[in-house]
């Protein structure tokens, strides 16, 4: 079994600059070129990292990958699953329904719908290189080699983490429960 690591948000050092948005629907895109999946692609991917900002406070939203996750449970068809190895909460594409239900019990709000395709649920994948999700769409929409052992584009931490200016997201070892935590 995998250590199960997490991003964690330190909201006082962030800016609102967004950068972990576009470098995340990038990272999703099919091209991973940012004109090109900004401008030119169908659909267009969606980020899977949400900046929200109210006054002078700003900070970042992802997925917490709770040890005790309703999404889970929630799930009729088995599109969220739990990875053996990472313990990351993670979504196949293919299997989703567009049943939302993931979305109405997620206590933090931060899975999305997919308002183009009407159906697939959005949610932080870590930017794991695992098999299920590069291979998730046969469709073709995403292929990325499954030899790769390191996160994203070859990279060792997810892209919001890397690509963050101020340091307000980071990647680190946790075994808290964000679930626990957040009540």
């Amino acid at each position: 079994m995998g250590t199960k690591k997490r991003i964690v948000i330190r909201e006082e050092y962030c800016m609102g600059c967004r950068l972990c948005e576009v470098h995340c629907l990038v990272q999703h895109s099919q091209t991973r070129n940012i004109i090109k999946a900004f401008k030119g692609e169908f659909p267009k991917p969606l980020s899977r990292i949400i900046v929200e900002e109210k006054g002078y406070v700003s900070f970042a939203l992802q997925c917490r990958h709770c040890t005790d996750a309703p999404c889970l449970q929630a799930c009729i068809t088995g599109t969220l699953y739990r990875d053996k190895k990472t313990k990351a909460v993670l979504c196949n594409e293919d299997k989703c329904v567009g049943c939302w239900m993931c979305i109405m019990v997620c206590p933090f709000g931060v899975i999305s719908r997919d308002l183009k395709n009407k159906k697939i649920a959005s949610k932080c994948d870590l930017c794991l290189p695992n098999e299920e999700i590069q291979s998730r769409s046969s469709s073709g929409s995403r292929r990325t080699s499954k030899k790769t052992a390191t996160f994203g584009m070859g990279e060792e931490l997810p892209v919001c983490v890397k690509n963050c200016p101020n340091g307000a997201i980071v990647f680190e070892p946790g075994e808290k429960d964000a679930l626990r935590n957040h009540w």
